[in-house]
């Protein structure tokens, strides 16, 4: 995914929360005395086939989504990272720009005293 991951992540985002209300929507199954104890085990059965799948794949969402959030981490701390070593970089560069000034003022000096 890296750094332009923010769109995917938003939309695995939606997909989740669509999965959670489908789940939520799916009425429980309740025990209708009146049927005979075959069709309440098919419907049953039914059910929670129905079930199992909303949350398989609300499962694999929340997967999707981890891994996106995990790839777009390590994007931040490579950056990060590049960033400390460009600091590191700069401050070097100016600690000798600093010292090449110095010695120049004081071979500067020292010849005109």
């Amino acid at each position: 995914m890296g750094i332009g991951a923010g769109p995917a992540i938003y939309e695995i985002r939606k997909k989740i929360k669509k999965l959670e209300s489908e789940l939520d929507s799916i009425a429980s199954f309740e025990v209708a005395p009146e049927m005979i104890e075959s069709a309440n085990l098919l419907r049953s059965n039914e059910y929670l086939e129905k079930k199992l799948k909303k949350q398989d794949d609300l499962l694999q969402a929340y997967r999707a989504h981890s891994d996106g959030l995990e790839e777009m981490l390590q994007a931040v701390f490579d950056i990060q990272s590049d960033l400390k070593d460009i600091l590191k970089e700069q401050s070097t560069l100016l600690s000798k720009k600093k010292s090449k000034k110095r010695t120049k003022s004081s071979r500067t000096n020292l010849k005109r005293g």
